[in-house]
């Protein structure tokens, strides 16, 4: 086996005259590289480096691990140790991903990140294709950046030239910053109101819109030069379990695959999306073997990706990691390496986050040595992967340029457009008629009435994931700016630290004209359990948060009125709310967008994007109540 690890003197040489190119100081890009559509550029690069890499390094290039940007420093030893893994295995793509510090992401400067992603290059043999789960924009992974909604945010707002717009803006700041790959747009179509892992990651519930979603958010994208990913295949929306956490089925036959799981998926071939990431899920209708799942199956790759819906690009798995791909392999000393040869044998190009990745590494490596894949197959891959990082000038140049990085990130109209995005996606669904819209200090003040009217006792209720999180901080900042009055109290999710205890809650309820409760509704760890052997996940309420959150509506009754900030489901949990806003976000500007809401400053035409069974249908919405327009307003502050 050495002679297949280690390459004769000559083809190192070669190797070395191949790559020597892109080594170097940081360089600046070149910024026009224009539509990735059907582009591939480089055939020569493609062509030598296929046939002159030694088996090891083909099979690295088709591994993708993570990597943070929260390094101090390059003598860091997870610096060091990432810097290590690359070069041992020879990994060919990176995926940025962000730890967790309790409740919240550690996030990096797009400055930052940009410098640790060109020392990365600059400490790789061969160039890397970096890759992020960017499917509301750079704010799930980097600092001081804007802050986008979730894509259902975007459905509501029922404008696809925002979803383009969106995706240009977010595909120039990636390239800055050296990301080269976004792992969106999200194309399933959230059918399933229990989904516990989708709901507001995707565009709705109406393929064909999801569909027009998802197309143009490609077309963005690739006008700045980013590579796009069409996930999860064959659909992840009509599932009721969280492939985090558990194997998932999708039940539906093959008429309803047809007409509401694949539509997106072929909207965004003929779009041309650069590669599809596949679903930790069985999908019987495609493969009766229970053995298998999208990830693992020729029958779902090669028969309906490729075959039948005639895609040409890189196939990449989601993370190995995942209990709905290791638990199909109880038996087995390593699940993920033997997964991985599962997945290649299978039709995948890129294997990404397996939990064991010397084992998956030479799992792949061994099999191909025994003959139970051939290299003409491995082959097949790395054309592929070559493929894609040559569309991004990979062949070229692997650097950016750290000068342009501030000059991006500081574009005032970016910051605004995001908070035009969320303010155009909120949206009325229930309105008892006299709730809405509050009065602001400054309304009263500047009424002109001899005897202004008298200042509605206001108490404000936030449901947020911890005491540490930020999470409804803007919320009540903007609340406060336009009521001084008002009295806000913040109750946990996790328990851990109760800033107001129940009692005082429900006294503050008993006593107050006007009851805003703003509910962020996540997808949290803590926020499942076990129903035989399945887990599930719940985006909803639970334990004492849903029995506090069922007493204050009953006791406030109309004079409630609640904030959804993420998921829309809530109300069906809750089917006695009277006075129901969305927002499908947790971002800050959906914060904001949220009190502009309350206080009347917002008149979009936003519609629901999914069905609300019982309480509504896909595209409802109420029309915003009007209040007199002051001559005083106050003005939002936006981050």
């Amino acid at each position: 086996m050495t002679s297949h690890i280690s390459p004769p003197l000559v083809l190192v040489s070669l190797i070395a005259v191949l790559f020597t190119q892109l080594r170097g100081q940081s360089v600046p890009r070149d910024p026009s590289l224009g539509s990735l559509a059907g582009q591939r550029s480089g055939s020569d690069w493609i062509r030598e480096s296929t046939i002159h890499l030694p088996l090891d390094m083909k099979i690295g290039q088709m591994l993708a691990i993570r990597i943070y940007c929260d390094y101090p420093d390059f003598n860091d030893i997870g610096y060091r140790t990432t810097r290590d893994l690359i070069g041992r295995y020879h990994i060919g793509s990176l995926e940025l991903g962000a730890r967790m510090n309790g409740p919240n992401l550690v996030k990096s400067s797009p400055q930052r990140v940009a410098q640790i992603l060109n020392q990365l290059q600059h400490d790789s043999d061969l160039p890397l294709l970096i890759a992020a789960d960017i499917e509301r924009g750079l704010a799930s992974r980097v600092s001081n950046v804007p802050q986008f909604p979730f894509p259902m945010a975007l459905g509501a707002a029922n404008d696809v030239s925002i979803s383009e717009q969106f995706a240009a803006i977010t595909a120039d700041e990636a390239r800055a910053i050296g990301i080269h790959w976004a792992l969106a747009p999200v194309s399933d179509v959230n059918s399933n109101s229990e989904n516990p892992v989708i709901v507001n990651r995707s565009f709705g519930q109406d393929p064909d819109r999801v569909g027009d979603f998802v197309a143009a958010f490609i077309r963005g994208a690739h006008k700045k030069g980013l590579l796009v990913t069409s996930k999860h295949f064959p659909g992840h929306g009509d599932s009721a379990t969280d492939s985090h956490v558990g194997v998932i089925t999708i039940d539906g036959d093959s008429a309803h695959l047809q007409r509401f799981e694949l539509p997106p998926f072929r909207r965004a071939i003929e779009a041309g999306v650069d590669a599809v990431m596949l679903a930790h899920a069985r999908v019987p209708a495609l493969d009766p073997d229970p053995n298998k799942i999208a990830t693992t199956s020729p029958k779902i790759i090669e028969g309906t990706l490729r075959k039948q819906l005639g895609f040409n690009g890189v196939v990449v798995t989601d993370a190995l990691e995942m209990r709905g791909l290791t638990a199909l392999y109880p038996n087995e000393p390593s699940p993920t390496a033997q997964a991985a040869v599962d997945a290649v044998k299978a039709g995948a190009d890129i294997v990404t986050l397996p939990t064991d990745l010397d084992g998956a590494y030479h799992a792949i490596l061994d099999a191909v040595l025994k003959g139970e894949i051939s290299e003409s197959r491995i082959d097949e891959s790395v054309r592929r992967i070559l493929a894609l990082k040559a569309a991004v000038g990979l062949n070229k140049s692997r650097f950016v340029d750290l000068k342009r990085v501030d000059e991006v990130f500081s574009r005032k109209q970016d910051f605004e457009f995001a908070q035009h995005v969320s303010d155009e996606a909120v949206t009325l669904v229930r309105n008892s008629g006299d709730s809405l819209p509050l009065t602001s200090a400054s309304h009263s003040n500047s009424s002109g009435n001899a005897h202004p009217t008298r200042q509605d006792k206001v108490v404000g209720i936030v449901f947020s994931d911890s005491a540490k999180s930020p999470l409804g901080h803007e919320l009540e900042t903007q609340f406060m700016a336009r009521q001084p009055g008002a009295r806000f109290l913040h109750w946990y999710y996790d328990l851990r630290e109760i800033e107001s205890p129940p009692q005082e809650i429900l006294s503050a309820v008993e006593s107050a004209d006007r009851v805003v409760v703003a509910a962020f509704i996540t997808n949290l760890p803590g926020r499942k359990y076990a129903a035989g052997s399945r887990v599930v996940g719940v985006y909803s309420l639970m334990g004492p948060s849903a029995q506090l959150f069922s007493q204050i509506l009953s006791l406030g009754g109309k004079k409630v009125t609640v904030v959804t900030l993420g998921s829309p489901y809530l109300i069906l949990h809750y089917p006695i709310i009277q006075n129901y806003i969305c927002t499908y976000s947790t971002a800050t500007t959906s914060e904001i967008s949220a009190v502009k809401a309350l206080f009347g400053e917002i008149q979009n035409h936003a519609k629901l994007p999914v069905t609300l069974p019982g309480v509504a249908k896909r595209g409802f919405s109420l029309p915003w109540p009007i209040r007199q327009k002051t001559a005083q307003q106050v003005s939002t502050v936006t981050h």
